[in-house]
C-alpha cells in the first residue's frame, strides 16, 4: 500500500495487522475534520538518494490506513462517507497538514528512537519495534508463520502458548526460546536483537526457527500427552532447551503430574510441570504457616529456637517444617517448629 506520488509504502512488511476499532478509526476522521492537532506521525528513511527519497511508515501507520481508507469511501463517519462531504468539507479535509518527522541512523539508533517516541495511541510491543529495523526476506517469512491470525504457529501450538500472532508476541515468544530468554519476564533483548540482525543477513527464509518451534510442541506433545488448563502458557521452549535430551518416561511424568495435582499444599498447580522437570520446589508455592500458627508455635518454644537453643523475638525467627513436604509433611500445627533465621536458613541451604 503506496503513497506520497509512489515515495511511501504505507504498509511495511515488518508493521503489525490493522488492528484500530471502529471507534479509534473513526476519531481519526473527526480529528481532522475539526482541524484539531494530530498525533504526530513518523517515517524512516530507506535510501540514501536525497533527491529520490523512499520511505517507510515507522510510527502512525494505523491512522495513515485510516486517512486513506477514509478518501476511498470504504467506510463513514457519523453516516458521512467522504464523496457526501461539501466541497468546502473535501477541501479542508485534503489539505490538513500533518506533522511527519523522519528518522535516520544505524539500526541501534533507530530502533531507540523508535522506544523513545512510541508513546501515544496503540503502543507497539518490543517485537513490534524490532520488527521495524530488521526488516528483511527472513522476517517476511516469520511474520507468515508466526504473526497472521490464525497463523501455523498459532494452528500449531495455540494450546500451549498465551500470545497474540498479530502483536508479534507469538514471533518474539519463539524468538526468546530460541536465545534461551524467559518471555514471561522480558528481559535484555540484546540477544534476540542479534539474532535477528544476522538472520536478516545471512537467511532468506525462517525455516530454522520454525523447525525449532515445531520441535518444542511435538516435545511437549510427546512428554505430556494428557493436556491440562494449567499448560498454557508455560516456558515450554526453556523446557525444552533444557531437558530435551534427558531420558524423560511420560508414565512415570504424568503419574507424578496427577498425584501432585491433588496435594492441596501445592498453591501453583502450574509450577508442577517445571518442578516435575527440575526437581526444584520453588516453583510450587507450598503452602506456609499462618501468623496464628506461627505465634502459638513461638509462645509453646518459649522463643526458644529448636536447632540451636538461642532465644530470640519472633521477628528474628522463621517457621519450619519438622518433616519435610517431600516427605509427606503437612503446614499444620503439630508439623510446625520455629528457628533462628540462621538456623533455617542453614537447614534450608544443605
Amino acid at each position: 500500500m503506496g503513497a506520497y506520488s509512489g515515495n511511501l509504502n504505507i504498509r511495511p512488511k515488518y508493521q503489525r495487522e490493522f488492528v484500530y476499532q471502529e471507534k479509534q478509526r473513526n476519531a481519526v476522521i473527526e480529528t481532522i475534520s475539526r482541524g484539531f492537532p494530530l498525533n504526530s506521525i513518523y517515517w524512516v528513511r530507506q535510501t540514501e538518494d536525497k533527491d529520490s527519497p523512499e520511505f517507510e511508515v515507522l510510527d502512525g501507520q494505523q491512522r495513515t490506513i485510516s486517512i486513506c481508507e477514509y478518501y476511498e469511501g470504504n467506510f463513514s463517519v457519523n453516516e458521512r462517507y467522504f464523496h457526501n462531504l461539501e466541497n468546502n468539507e473535501k477541501e479542508n479535509f485534503l489539505d490538513y497538514e500533518l506533522m511527519i518527522y523522519v528518522c535516520e541512523g544505524s539500526d541501534s539508533e533507530k530502533l531507540e528512537w523508535f522506544r523513545v517516541i512510541n508513546i501515544a495511541g496503540v503502543k507497539l510491543a518490543e517485537q513490534e519495534l524490532r520488527n521495524a529495523i530488521y526488516t528483511s526476506a527472513w522476517l517476511s517469512d516469520a511474520k507468515r508463520r508466526f504473526s497472521k491470525r490464525s497463523c501455523l504457529a498459532e494452528q500449531k501450538g495455540n494450546k500451549y502458548i498465551s500470545a497474540m500472532a498479530i502483536r508479534q508476541e507469538i514471533l518474539e515468544l519463539a524468538l526468546s526460546w530460541i536465545t534461551g530468554i524467559s518471555y514471561e519476564k522480558k528481559g535484555d533483548d540484546k540477544a534476540i536483537c542479534e539474532y535477528m540482525a544476522k538472520v536478516a543477513k545471512d537467511e532468506k527464509n525462517s525455516d530454522k526457527l520454525w523447525g525449532y518451534f515445531c520441535n518444542v510442541i511435538d516435545w511437549v506433545e510427546m512428554k505430556f500427552p494428557k493436556y491440562r488448563k494449567e499448560m498454557k502458557g508455560l516456558e515450554w521452549g526453556l523446557f525444552y532447551n533444557e531437558f530435551k535430551d534427558k531420558s524423560l518416561d511420560k508414565d512415570e511424568l504424568e503419574e507424578k503430574i496427577s498425584a501432585l495435582m491433588q496435594d492441596d499444599e501445592i498453591q501453583s498447580k502450574k509450577g508442577i510441570y517445571a518442578y516435575a522437570l527440575s526437581g526444584n520446589e520453588k516453583h510450587l508455592n507450598l503452602r506456609t504457616f499462618s501468623e496464628n500458627i506461627k505465634r502459638e508455635v513461638f509462645e509453646a518454644q518459649n522463643g526458644i529456637c529448636k536447632k540451636c537453643n538461642k532465644k530470640c523475638d519472633i521477628e528474628q525467627m522463621e517457621a519450619d517444617h519438622i518433616k519435610p513436604w517431600s516427605e509427606g509433611g503437612k503446614t499444620e500445627k503439630q508439623n510446625c517448629q520455629m528457628l533462628c533465621k540462621t538456623c533455617n536458613r542453614t537447614k534450608s541451604n544443605k
